[in-house]
């Protein structure tokens, strides 16, 4: 069986991720659930976010959201995708590894549908996020798209 992604939520996905990444220099979500509602990704992290940690991601979100970013894949060889990103979940023997580019914002690889440019994404909400264990889980919403 495979996965469905609904294209907004799972680009937006894609964004939050970089933007943790860049504001906690923390590895992308090892785990996320795609709905069309409201989804979540939960990250392998030491703590709890305060409030306004909170803010400044959505501000992350929302500016690369707004910035009317071109969404696009390209195939490279494994090795050349083995050289720049992290392939734990890549099934064995592929040979090339589609990469989603948006912007210049992030890439990574990935098998998932998602909008041709960021504008068709909408506005990104945090609605919560809580700490346990060593997981941070944080759930979002979008907007429609204006």
């Amino acid at each position: 069986m495979t996965k469905s992604y609904e294209p907004r939520m799972h680009s937006a996905e894609h964004i939050l991720n970089q933007a943790m990444v860049r504001k906690f220099g923390c590895d992308r979500c090892f785990s996320a659930h795609i709905n069309k509602k409201k989804s979540k990704c939960d990250y392998k992290f030491d703590r709890t976010l305060d409030e306004d940690e909170v803010r400044e991601i959505e501000a992350t979100v929302n500016e690369a959201i707004s910035g009317n970013l071109e969404v696009q894949e390209d195939f490279i060889s494994l090795k050349q995708a083995a050289d720049s990103f992290n392939l734990v979940r890549l099934p064995e023997g592929v040979e090339s590894v589609r990469i989603v580019r948006i912007g210049d914002f992030d890439s990574c690889p990935c098998i998932g549908k998602h909008v041709d440019n960021t504008s068709e994404i909408g506005a990104f909400r945090i609605i919560s996020h809580e700490f346990k264990e060593g997981v941070l889980r944080i759930r979002y919403k979008l907007a429609a798209p204006e």
